[in-house]
């Protein structure tokens, strides 16, 4: 199910919730309806309001698939302690630890900034247990913002080149399409949250962007 909402009155809700094939993590003030929205939407039963080092934009620090998490190194004990309640959580010790920004997978690969070192990829490969590769999206460093991909498809920056779509589609295992959000944005993954069954778009994005998002993501 793709359905459409907001968070605080934003629509990038992508850069303040994280969502998994079972679970998804919000920021402490979400109202009851969001949450509520979601879970039908994305057919999950776990929802979490959370925080990450205090900040309420938890997409922007936490990169997850269905076998693992990656978070922020400045998150605190107990902010660990909660999202390993639902998910196996590992820091990753970068100065680049908008991790959700940084990092797109989902359960067969991840493609990762190219400004993380050897060591750095092989933790996220580690942590998410899928082979990690660097690569940009449609020049963009921050591939986590750029795309947003499950395990049926992938949709990104309308500026992605054909070489980023391959590897796209090598690296990750879906197909690839093109696609904006919030009446224009190329960056998709700030723009939203899904899994294979449901996606919640920002409530800018217009029917023809919803139309391209289900098409590319299979919400069908």
């Amino acid at each position: 199910m793709l359905v459409q909402g907001e968070i605080f009155g934003n629509p990038y809700i992508g850069v303040y919730c994280a969502a998994n094939e079972n679970t998804a993590f919000f920021p402490y003030t979400t109202p009851d309806k969001i949450i509520d929205t979601t879970r039908k939407a994305l057919g999950i039963a776990g929802a979490m309001r959370t925080s990450i080092d205090g900040a309420h934009v938890i997409g922007a620090l936490i990169c997850m698939n269905s076998k693992g998490a990656i978070v922020s190194q400045f998150i605190s004990e107990v902010e660990l302690s909660q999202i390993r309640s639902e998910v196996k959580v590992t820091k990753l010790l970068h100065k680049l630890n908008a991790v959700g920004n940084n990092i797109l997978v989902n359960d067969n690969g991840a493609l990762v900034n190219p400004e993380y070192d050897d060591n750095t990829v092989n933790v996220i490969s580690e942590a998410l247990d899928v082979p990690a590769e660097r690569g940009t999206v449609a020049g963009y460093k921050t591939v986590g913002s750029a795309a947003m991909a499950t395990n049926k498809g992938v949709i990104c920056h309308p500026h992605t080149s054909e070489p980023e779509k391959e590897q796209l589609r090598r690296v990750l295992g879906v197909e690839v399409h093109i696609a904006t959000a919030n009446y224009g944005t190329g960056l998709l993954g700030a723009c939203m949250i899904a899994n294979t069954k449901g996606a919640l778009v920002g409530q800018a994005s217009t029917p023809i962007e919803l139309g391209k998002i289900e098409d590319g993501l299979k919400l069908y």
